[in-house]
């Protein structure tokens, strides 16, 4: 049910300014580099600014086969939307690649080239600057955009705004009607529309002295009407004292609920929010917030999600400030932190396999030990549509976490909940943008309170994301200075593994003089502090560097150094690998026999380590190798050894290729 009526004035405006000639055309004929026709609907909060350019795209919706973006730019508790994020929605929306790190210019880009040649409606809701719009629009007069905005948006050309003022009387009533039924307003039709006088026509008043209404079928349309009449006049106008009626007319921890509903990041709230922030069960909190989108105060919008309406954000949070102390305020917003953190533990238990179950499908348990059920997630795809649906205000939610400056226990907690749940579920790739937001938050505040360690990890993360999305020089100079604030921290782990990647980066592009020199570093850093496994995997960076080199003598030693590494570890499978490296090498170096007695040493390892693959790709090096020795039948018998061990693995061609 939608309380939409009315406005066939301005719905007819809208449309025909949709073919209106504007700016586009020079003498009748299409300019070089004509833009998506802008149509704005400006309106006060609470006019149905939204409400009515989502009727005229549903009216329009047949003119654009390709379908509705929408995308909102300004929170419902007044925060703006970042240009980057908004972007990054369209983006997705489209099944658009979002490159972590990417530019707002690069983004801007690739949206318009992605909307080049499809004929779409951009659904621009709450804007609160004209750049914020002009980074979104297409450069094609194939789509359309709807902009709603509280007032005129200069600096958009050829924008005639659709100015909105209060329903027409027969419109309102017909409101009226949607919320209680047609028998009291047909009762008393004059009280009716004195109603809709006392409310100025205003939508979002109407609502919730329609949600009042239906709340009391004894009440008379008239009783209400009176009430609002003999209420003093209020700053809001008739919103707010229709608000006034709806809230005092509220049982108290009800009240205390509402008051308490800004602290919600992103304005979504759930069953969940609700109790952590009241400090009631689940299922109390459930039940009140059903009753306030019952009464007009919230509204629904999916997966048991409600969003608070912007014009009463301002409402609730004067209540907020005038009737909460401070110290109560911090209390309730640590206690949902604290809640979401405990959903993320459970959301990412979900998806880590379980060994002992079936298909490995249900979760680890043991994660979920000293977790109430209330917490816990029925299968991964349940935690999986959570997390998707909660994003916003999760993402939301971090920034308020270290919103003042600090990094204590439960933001750095919040943090690295949201990371892992992310990654776990989507994939680093996958999770990749919305990581690189989160890493950058940290290391903004690690940088202004000098926090050399969380600088040093911040970094890191945000180099690792560099150099995965192929963007070497920048990941180059955020290892450097991860380098520099791990050793102002006296931090050994993060100044190894910045000299490590530090080198890594150097590898990749092909600088195998400082790589091999960044490696050392870094196997120096191990060997002083007793780090054997990282001295083991060291070694064979250095070996993989000097063989892209040509330096197959130096390759050699450090594979020989890498193997011994691992075989004081204990490490059969990194043994195995390293030897088969050796092999390889040695047969580049023109030292066949050599090869062919390091290589069955090598498949002799990989057996007793079960690696199925590597002792196919083995046994396929050891056929090529006797091949050129002269051996060709040898050379089919260990084929033939690969070709069992393969079975039907997707990755056999890959593997008997190997030596290509």
């Amino acid at each position: 049910m939608t309380d939409f009526v009315g406005r066939r004035r301005e719905l007819k405006e809208l449309r025909e300014d949709i073919a209106r000639t504007g700016l586009d055309t020079l003498s009748g004929r299409k300019a070089k580099a004509p833009r998506a026709r802008v149509l704005l609907v400006a309106g006060r909060p609470g006019s149905g600014r939204t409400a009515l350019a989502e009727a005229l795209v549903r009216e329009i919706a047949d003119d654009y086969p390709d379908g509705v973006l929408k995308v909102r730019l300004t929170a419902p508790t007044g925060e703006t939307v970042a240009t980057e994020r908004a972007v990054r929605t369209l983006l997705e929306g489209l099944g658009q690649p979002t490159p972590p790190g990417a530019a707002e210019d690069d983004l801007s880009s690739a949206l318009r080239t992605a909307l080049a040649g499809r004929r779409m409606v951009l659904l621009v809701d709450d804007a609160s600057d004209p750049h914020q719009v002009d980074a979104l629009l297409p450069d094609t007069p194939e789509c359309l955009v709807v902009v709603t905005a509280e007032g005129p948006l200069t600096g958009i050309p050829d924008v005639r705004p659709c100015t909105l003022g209060g329903l027409d009387t027969p419109s309102a009533v017909r409101m009226l009607v949607h919320r209680i039924g047609d028998i009291r307003v047909a009762n008393d039709p004059r009280a009716a529309e004195a109603l809709a006088e006392e409310c100025g026509g205003q939508p979002a008043a109407l609502a919730l002295a329609g949600g009042w209404l239906a709340a009391r079928p004894k009440a008379s349309v008239a009783d209400v009407g009176k009430q609002l009449h003999d209420m003093p006049a209020a700053v809001g106008g008739p919103l707010a004292k229709a608000f006034r009626l709806v809230y005092e007319s509220l049982p108290q921890p009800a009240q205390r609920t509402l008051r308490l509903l800004p602290l919600a990041p992103a304005g979504l709230v759930d069953s969940h929010v609700a109790s952590a922030l009241a400090g009631c069960s689940v299922a109390a909190a459930q039940s009140t917030l059903e009753d306030f989108a019952a009464l007009g105060l919230l509204r629904p919008a999916h997966d048991g999600l409600y969003l608070l309406p912007g014009c009463l954000a301002p409402l609730l949070q004067a209540l907020l400030e005038a009737k909460e102390r401070p110290a109560e305020v911090q209390l309730a917003r640590a206690r949902m932190l604290e809640r979401t953190v405990r959903l993320l533990l459970s959301c990412r238990a979900m998806a880590e396999p379980d060994e002992d179950g079936p298909g490995g499908a249900v979760g680890a348990p043991e994660k979920l030990d000293g977790v109430p059920r209330a917490l816990r997630f029925a299968d991964r795809r349940a935690a999986e549509t959570w997390l998707d649906t909660r994003l916003p205000a999760l993402l939301a939610a971090a920034s308020l976490a270290v919103a003042d400056g600090e990094l204590d226990t439960l933001a750095r907690r919040f943090v690295a909940a949201l990371a892992r749940a992310l990654s776990e579920h989507r994939g680093t790739a996958g999770a990749a943008p919305e990581l690189y937001g989160l890493h950058r938050l940290v290391l903004d505040v690690a940088e202004r309170r000098d926090l050399h360690r969380e600088q040093a990890a911040a970094l890191l993360n945000l180099a690792d994301l560099d150099a995965e999305t192929g963007r070497t020089r920048e990941a180059l100079d955020r290892y450097r200075a991860a380098l520099d604030a791990g050793k102002a921290a006296n931090d050994p782990y993060a100044s190894g593994r910045a000299m490590e990647s530090v080198g890594g980066a150097h590898q990749e592009l092909g600088d195998w003089h400082r790589a091999s020199d960044w490696f050392g570093r870094a196997l120096s850093h191990a060997l002083a502090r007793g780090e054997r496994a990282d001295e083991a995997r060291l070694y064979g960076r250095l070996g993989n560097v000097h063989t892209y080199a040509g330096r197959y003598g130096d390759a050699l030693r450090s594979w020989r150094a890498a193997s011994a590494g691992y075989r004081k570890l204990a490490d059969v499978p990194g043994q195995a690998k390293a030897l088969s490296e050796m092999a390889r090498i040695q047969e580049y170096a023109g030292r066949p026999e050599e090869s062919l007695h390091t290589c069955r040493e090598a498949v002799e390892l990989a057996r007793k380590a079960g690696d199925l693959r590597l002792q196919a790709a083995l046994q396929v090096r050891l056929a090529d190798t006797l091949d050129r020795l002269g051996d060709p039948a040898a050379a089919r018998l260990h084929r033939s050894a690969a070709d069992r061990l393969l079975g039907d693995d997707p990755a056999a061609c890959e593997i008997r290729s190997v030596s290509d």
